[in-house]
């Protein structure tokens, strides 16, 4: 069940140079007695709404506080992949042009702001290892560019095999090829962020703070949050939860909405004089796994120490494994368990999902196969991380109904990178219309409520102009509607049950 993150966790690589600046921060020695927005979580999603909200006049005047309970970004954020990539051809277009406008985003602030993140553009390649996952696959790009040919244009659908041996691809029937992806140091990107907020005093963090309760109590025009925590609690107007697969912890009623689920990671080295991945990769179905839990790999770039060094990194960064969990995964917050069983196949896997060597490394498929099975990565980090999956797989995004001022951006089922940033960007946009008078006039605090522009008109606005899928709009009727749809357990049996069709 749903819990506050544990105090301890598994030793992610993304934290093996941490900011010494954030380690146990706190702007000030104790917490804030009130502040204006209180953002909960500091992960990709927490930092975007401190700068979205850091970077608009109308909240100029705005007191921003955000509690985090462990070390900075060290949720699911410093936990995942390094990918960013959008996923074209898996849903909605409205959801993949969002999903394309997140990936710009972020690769326009990292370059605007030279941020020392690894950011590297670069195709990303997804293999579908069953028949009937790839006749899927092909049917769905087909639609694509039927429906949506600026989209479908940036997919090619691969099913010749020497193609598909030049991506390295080892055996897969079909693959597909979409541009406008990435892959980055997800940890230092936010950790840039927190930092200058800070630095330039638009923002006070308090790590080491678990929210453990919110009480509220409302008047005709506005309402008061009480954020409680071991180190005292803290006044709010708005309250932005950016806390993903903790959310029911306080959130009840998103119980069954958004289930937490552990995964898991790995850095791997690769094998000597291996030539590196043109791509980043995504394995469907591989070795039995069912379609909703890809195994998914990003490689390092080579980094050198001083000119008098070789070169060093290049870590193949490899996570997945569900198929070969020995440890249940849903319904779990503890990442400081490490399940063995994935680990052991994030390490071996690789030499026969991919041609490590080069196109040219076996003459066929099979002897690739044979001869690999044996070999075994090394692995310098093994970690866990806990995200949250959302029973309709949408994220969940704006007010939460009966909780007036509570704002949520959460439940991006795995796929929070190419999502998150823009979702905070929308929250913000809401707490803004409601709590801050249309530009010009004047007071932006304890308007009434005729004088506030409604967050229902921002979100409406934001979907016309593709700024948030309609998909992602929290509101009752989505709550109720999700609730009666297969649970994510029924929806996960449904999968193993499937042999390679694409339910979800």
């Amino acid at each position: 069940m749903a819990g506050l993150p544990s105090e301890k966790s598994t030793a992610s690589f993304w934290h093996s140079e941490p900011s010494e600046f954030l380690l146990g921060h706190r702007t000030t020695p104790n917490l804030p007695p009130t502040a204006d927005v209180v953002i909960v979580g500091s992960g990709i999603t927490g930092a975007s709404a401190a700068r979205f909200l850091s970077e608009d006049a109308r909240a100029k005047d705005l007191s921003i506080v955000m509690l985090e309970a462990r070390e900075a970004c060290w949720g699911a954020t410093g936990r995942n992949g390094g990918h960013c990539q959008p996923l074209l051809f898996d849903s909605t277009p409205d959801v993949a042009a969002f999903e394309v406008l997140n990936v710009n985003s972020i690769k326009s602030h990292i370059e605007q702001d030279s941020i020392p993140c690894e950011w590297r553009s670069l195709p990303g390649c997804r293999t579908f290892w069953t028949q009937p996952l790839a006749d899927a696959a092909l049917r769905e790009v087909q639609h694509l560019k039927q429906t949506a040919p600026d989209l479908g244009n940036a997919v090619t659908f691969i099913s010749d095999v020497d193609k598909l041996r030049e991506l390295r691809v080892n055996g897969a029937p079909a693959a597909t090829l979409t541009a406008n992806a990435g892959s980055l140091w997800p940890y230092k990107y936010v950790a840039f962020i927190l930092e200058s907020l800070i630095k330039d005093e638009k923002l006070n963090l308090q790590t080491h703070a678990p929210v453990t309760s919110i009480s509220s109590s409302s008047s005709s025009s506005k309402s008061r949050h009480e954020l409680h925590t071991p180190r005292g609690s803290i006044a709010a107007n708005h309250i932005i939860l950016a806390t993903n697969a903790y959310t029911p912890f306080l959130l009840p009623e998103f119980t069954s909405l958004i289930v937490p689920e552990r995964g898991v990671m790995t850095a791997l080295l690769p094998p000597k004089h291996t030539p590196r991945l043109s791509t980043s990769f995504g394995f469907v179905g591989a070795n039995g796994s069912p379609a909703s839990h890809d195994d998914y790999l990003n490689q390092r770039p080579l980094s050198s120490p001083s000119p008098s060094q070789p070169p060093e990194g290049a870590h193949l960064m490899f996570g997945g494994g569900a198929s070969s969990a020995t440890l249940p995964s849903l319904h779990c917050t503890d990442d400081s368990i490490l399940d063995p069983g994935p680990v052991t196949y994030l390490q071996r896997a690789l030499p026969q999902l991919l041609l490590l060597g080069g196109p040219n490394e076996h003459a066929d498929a099979d002897a690739t196969t044979s001869s690999s099975n044996d070999h075994e990565l090394e692995a310098t980090h093994a970690w866990s991380g806990i995200w949250g999956t959302s029973r309709d797989r949408h994220p969940w995004v704006g007010e939460v109904p009966r909780r007036k001022g509570v704002w949520l951006a959460g439940g991006y089922s795995g796929h929070g990178m190419p999502n998150a940033g823009l979702c905070a960007r929308a929250v913000v946009e809401m707490v803004l219309g409601a709590a801050v008078r249309r530009e010009g006039e004047g007071e932006t605090k304890g308007l009434p409520e005729g004088e506030m522009e409604k967050s229902d008109d921002v979100a409406e606005k934001l979907i016309l102009t593709g700024d948030l899928p309609r998909a992602y709009m929290i509101t009752s009727e989505r709550m109720e509607r999700a609730r009666g749809m297969e649970s994510v357990e029924a929806q996960y049996q449904k999968q193993r049950l499937a042999g390679g069709e694409r339910l979800v």
